[in-house]
């Protein structure tokens, strides 16, 4: 409860100093584009006194073009992030079509489990020569034309079990098929989060060394004056200068690897490349519930890890191919079994003789129902003897039971230390925000008290930059364990059952 205090009774303070010195960490909304980047560098070069008058008006007219692209730009959520790129990832749609083919060998197994097969045939041929007489049973020497139909259905009655047991493997398929659809969105939300987080930590870095970098700028002017009143010697100048180019190209590194964080997040997004990406970085900004939450997160560590079990895609998964594994191989051992089949059919036939004189054909409808006739047969099948390939096949599906068997429990022992891990982890990132949050006030405090010493005159330009350096580390790492902490409490939470869409 005192550290709850603590952090409250800091808050106020820390906002109150970084608006007099305009040093507060601002909420921005970054463009991600080399257009964008290029100008933002511009203007750290004017801010320096190194940018012609005629790139100033030039910025200026982009700035105004790229504020107008901006407005019709819909800023992006976390969630509408994830949401972008769920529905529209590749991964997505090629699984919903695995499905669809799990959904027909669905069908395909109910149809073969309780219909028969059904087929119709026909046929007619002319022979010349020799041929048996249909009406006498003799041969004869002509010319004969023959035209038959024949329909028939067949059904297994019992072989084994496979019908039912294709039903249970083919169901527990489909739902296997939408737990690695859910898993694939799981793994591309946490993909999303992780790149939205890097863009955030590089958009507010970058303002930071934007923000030393007009400092340092600040501090060469005064470097110069005061060299001129005598007050500084031409060391303490380039001293200033050399700090001013250590900021700069920080600050180009920075945003080059923004840009880098961008290119990521829209490939994870499927976003077009060539299109702005706006996101709202909120989620770095000093709010108290995320000071509440770091203070309130702790989880009964066994309770984690039965709901994760209970609940990820990845445990179902792995059960569900064991569950199949063991249909296949009860569905192999029935079949030593003998089977059973009924089958029935009608067939007719029409001939004639266009070659014999004098002969009287008998007419086709006549010869369709005098020579029609049905057959109905009941078939048992026993096997003897086949070159052991059934029993070699029990012994391939009994490997493969329990191959699926060592691999559910391999699945589940890793559950168990990843949710170990994970919950771990966000205990460190909630203690290591902690102590950066009280680090970075600490350390702005020093910077600000520098920094009128050092416009004083009271230290020299070295300490000063020792001391901006420590301030940017501390405000740096502050950030990185803010946005690191948020990450893994998603994924904690994402392992107490609540899906990263369904989150806060």
């Amino acid at each position: 409860m005192a550290r709850t205090m603590f952090i409250s009774d800091r808050r106020p303070q820390r906002r109150c100093c970084k608006q007099e010195k305009n040093m507060g960490l601002n909420r921005i909304r970054i463009i991600a584009g080399t257009a964008v980047l290029t100008m933002i560098i511009a203007g750290g070069h004017s801010a320096s006194g190194q940018t012609p008058p005629a790139a100033a008006r030039t910025e200026t007219e982009e700035t105004a073009a790229e504020q107008t692209s901006a407005a019709e730009t819909k800023v992006m959520t976390l969630r509408e992030c994830m949401e972008y790129a769920v529905s529209n990832s590749t991964k997505i749609r090629i699984q919903q079509a695995d499905n669809r083919d799990d959904r027909v060998a669905r069908r395909d197994a109910i149809l073969a489990a309780f219909t028969p097969s059904v087929s119709g045939s026909s046929y007619a041929y002319c022979n010349f020569g020799r041929t048996i007489d249909p009406e006498s049973n003799t041969y004869i020497s002509t010319t004969s034309f023959n035209n038959a139909y024949s329909v028939s259905a067949g059904i297994n009655l019992f072989n084994g079990f496979e019908a039912v047991n294709n039903l249970r493997i083919t169901r527990m398929s489909i739902q296997m098929g939408l737990s690695e659809e859910e898993q694939l969105r799981d793994q591309i939300c946490l993909a999303t989060i992780e790149a939205y987080c890097n863009v955030v930590y590089y958009t507010q870095l970058s303002e930071i060394l934007k923000e030393q970098t007009e400092t340092a700028a600040s501090s060469l002017e005064l470097a110069k004056r005061q060299e001129e009143l005598g007050q500084k010697s031409h060391a303490d100048v380039v001293q200033a200068a050399a700090d001013l180019a250590d900021k700069e190209y920080e600050l180009v590194t920075a945003r080059n690897s923004l840009n880098d964080a961008y290119l990521t997040l829209k490939d994870v997004m499927f976003w077009p490349m060539s299109e702005p990406l706006l996101i709202d970085d909120s989620i770095a900004e000093d709010e108290a519930w995320q000071y509440e939450g770091v203070l309130q997160n702790e989880a009964d560590r066994e309770a984690v890890i039965e709901k994760a079990k209970a609940t990820l895609p990845d445990i179902f998964i792995a059960k569900g191919a064991m569950e199949n594994a063991r249909m296949e191989l009860r569905t192999s051992r029935w079949q030593i079994a003998p089977s059973l089949s009924l089958s029935a059919g009608w067939s007719t036939s029409y001939y004639t003789y266009p070659g014999q004189a004098g002969y009287v054909t008998t007419p086709f409808w006549h010869q369709f129902r005098n020579n029609g006739g049905e057959y109905l047969q009941l078939s048992l099948s026993i096997p003897i003897f086949n070159r052991l390939s059934r029993h070699s096949n029990v012994a391939r599906k009994k490997n493969a039971y329990a191959r699926a068997t060592a691999e559910y429990e391999q699945k589940v022992r890793e559950v168990e230390a990843e949710v170990s891990r994970a919950i771990q982890d966000r205990d460190g990132a909630s203690a290591a925000f902690m102590q950066a949050d009280r680090r970075a006030d600490v350390q702005e405090e020093a910077y600000r008290l520098n920094s009128r010493k050092f416009e004083q005159g009271l230290i020299s330009p070295i300490e000063y930059r020792t001391a901006s350096d420590k301030y940017l580390s501390a405000m740096a790492e502050r950030l990185n364990t803010l946005l690191k902490y948020q990450i893994k409490k998603r994924v904690v939470d994402y392992y107490n059952g609540i899906h990263y869409l369904d989150q806060e």
